[in-house]
C-alpha cells in the first residue's frame, strides 16, 4: 500500500478530532473525482514497518484525537493489504475507524477479504462518488448517493444501519 497524505489533525473527514490516511489507488474513476492522481496506486509513500510505526506513533502521542479515518483513492484498492493494516492500526491505537469507499456495503460483502476488513472499521461512507448528485451541504460525504454505515450494527442486524446528521 502506498500513502499520498495524512492529515494529522482534522474535522472534515468523521466525527470528531481525526487522524486521515489517504490511500494511493482505486478503480471507480469517479467523474468529478477531487483525487483523480491516485487512481493509478503509483504515488505515494509506501507503508512499509517503519512508516507503520511512525503513524502509530503520532496517533498515540495525540490524546486529543477521536479517531482514523482512511480515504484515497480507495482504501479497498488493495484489500489484502488493508486487512493488514486495519488489524495493526486497531491492535496498536484502539481508535474508531471511519473508511470511504465507492463500493457499497453489499459489494464489499461478497469478496472474503473485503468482508472481513469490515470487522475493523466503524463507519462506513459507501459508494461512488456522483457528480450529479454533489450537495456541498452534505456532512462527511460528496454525493447523495453515498451512505454513512453503522458497519457494527449493520452486521449484527444483517441490514444497513445508516447514521444521519
Amino acid at each position: 500500500m502506498k500513502v499520498i497524505k495524512i492529515f494529522k489533525e482534522t474535522i472534515s473527514d468523521g466525527i470528531g478530532f481525526r487522524y486521515s490516511i489517504y490511500f494511493s489507488g482505486c478503480n471507480h474513476n469517479c467523474e468529478g473525482c477531487h483525487n483523480k492522481e491516485t487512481w493509478k496506486g503509483d504515488i505515494g509513500k509506501f507503508l512499509d514497518e517503519e512508516y507503520m510505526n511512525e503513524i502509530v506513533d503520532e496517533i498515540n502521542k495525540n490524546s486529543m484525537l477521536d479517531g482514523i479515518t482512511l480515504s484515497g483513492g480507495d482504501p479497498f484498492f488493495n484489500p489484502d493489504e488493508l486487512l493488514n493494516f486495519l488489524k495493526e492500526i486497531k491492535a496498536r491505537t484502539s481508535k474508531n475507524i471511519w473508511s470511504y469507499t465507492g463500493y457499497t456495503f453489499e459489494n464489499l460483502l461478497i469478496d472474503s477479504t473485503m468482508k472481513e476488513c469490515l470487522d475493523y472499521i466503524d463507519v462506513l461512507v459507501d459508494g461512488k462518488f456522483q457528480k450529479i448528485n454533489y450537495y456541498p451541504d452534505l456532512y462527511f460525504r460528496g454525493s447523495s448517493n453515498q451512505r454513512i454505515i453503522d458497519v457494527k450494527e449493520s452486521l449484527k442486524n444483517n441490514e444497513v444501519v445508516t447514521l444521519e446528521f
